[in-house]
């Protein structure tokens, strides 16, 4: 009875200390703070007797990532948790993307966080059901979602124990697992995840026909699909040409077709949809650098289709090891940067310059490159040192 009225003082007193950082005056010093350096911060003492400097220090990290991440949190009432929680929680841009995809009438996310994906992934769901294990986490959530005006569930429990317990069935199952081990190492194994997805992965398909998991970008897509017999599609998701995220559609009724998707949020570019396997099938043609060079966008490179752009675009390879690709006529919708480029000699590069430097499947690095012709780097123009079937070559941006 004393440990459980001590957490009850605990929960009682975070509960006032929420309440007081909402307070207008701390408000108004953490917006005055938004450019100011953390450390430095940390070190004052804080103006305000019963708020810490941590605690403002943690809401100024909070809106500091909210401004690039997740602007639309960016309002009045809005607390912010963690770091830790701020990092694995999904950008706007990606949670925005996938909201467009599902629907129904029951949505849940059985590893809510800080509530970003299942804010926007249950646009299009009647009834919305959010499970967290960390109590602190949730009521943050709780709070937030009341400020913005939106309804749900809030289920303060383990996963495992939901999951044991939970009788209801619902139309998406959504989750998005904890990517560190008890000594904050970064993971990405499934079996190494928390919740471990292999020993789940039934009893999800038990309670929904369609399972939707959120993975690191480092995963190996010929890995997963050998590890999970429901896959039916895949998504690679980048933004800006940053990979962030791998998302697996799981459900009951997989025909043993996958479809993936590879997509660049942000960049204009098309969405290259392609069925898994294709790629061991498909025959990529070579030539020397034509008049355009090609260089696919990173969820591209992610997914491993090296000969199949080279197929589905009518594109040629470089070189077997070299994903660069060359065309005499400009393909406008090709996923990637394009580049009018001609072939030089080394001796033709001006010492000082200042380029752009790409290097692919060629022995220096793109430092080393410019420490090797004293380069400096920048500019409009463009390097890209690469190989070709009849060795190596540098390319020039006309």
């Amino acid at each position: 009875m004393l440990s459980l009225s001590k957490h009850l003082k605990q929960k009682i007193i975070k509960s006032v200390v929420k309440k007081t950082i909402l307070n207008q005056e701390i408000q108004k010093y953490i917006n005055a703070n938004l450019n100011t350096d953390l450390h430095s911060l940390l070190l004052k003492k804080s103006p305000f007797p019963d708020v810490s400097m941590q605690e403002i220090v943690q809401q100024v990290k909070g809106k500091q990532v909210a401004q690039r991440k997740f602007p639309f949190l960016l309002k009045d009432g809005i607390i912010f948790p963690p770091q830790l929680n701020l990092e694995q929680s999904s950008s706007e841009k990606t949670a925005f993307y996938k909201s467009g995809i599902l629907k129904g009438k029951k949505f849940i996310d059985l590893t809510s966080g800080f509530g970003i994906d299942a804010y926007y992934l249950s646009q299009n769901f009647e009834e919305i059901m959010l499970v967290e294990q960390n109590p602190e986490l949730l009521e943050t959530v709780e709070h937030n979602w009341n400020i913005l005006g939106k309804k749900a569930t809030f289920v303060n429990q383990k996963l495992e124990v939901f999951l044991g317990e939970n009788q209801e069935k619902f139309d998406v199952v959504y989750l998005d697992p904890a990517r560190r081990d008890d000594h904050k190492n970064k993971v990405f194994l499934l079996e190494d995840l928390s919740p471990n997805i292999l020993e789940i992965q039934q009893k999800l398909l038990s309670i929904s026909n369609e399972v939707v998991i959120k993975l690191s970008p480092l995963i190996d897509l010929k890995y997963l699909i050998s590890i999970l017999p429901n896959v039916f599609r895949i998504d690679i998701i980048a933004l800006k040409n940053d990979v962030k995220e791998v998302v697996v559609f799981l459900s009951n009724e997989n025909s043993g077709e996958i479809i993936c998707n590879s997509l660049n949020l942000e960049s204009g570019e098309s969405v290259f949809t392609f069925n898994f396997g294709e790629e061991e099938k498909a025959l990529a043609a070579y030539s020397e650098p034509e008049k355009f060079i090609y260089i696919p966008n990173h969820s591209i490179l992610k997914a491993g289709v090296f000969n199949l752009i080279s197929e589905k675009f009518s594109l040629k390879k470089l070189h077997p090891n070299t994903h660069l690709y060359t065309s005499q006529e400009k393909l406008n919708d090709f996923p990637g940067r394009i580049f009018e480029m001609e072939i030089i000699d080394a001796k033709h590069i001006k010492k000082k310059s200042q380029f752009n430097i790409i290097s692919k499947n060629y022995p220096l690095k793109p430092e080393e490159i410019k420490k090797k012709y004293n380069l400096k780097d920048g500019g409009k123009d463009y390097l890209i040192f690469t190989q070709s079937k009849k060795g190596k070559i540098i390319l020039k941006s006309v």
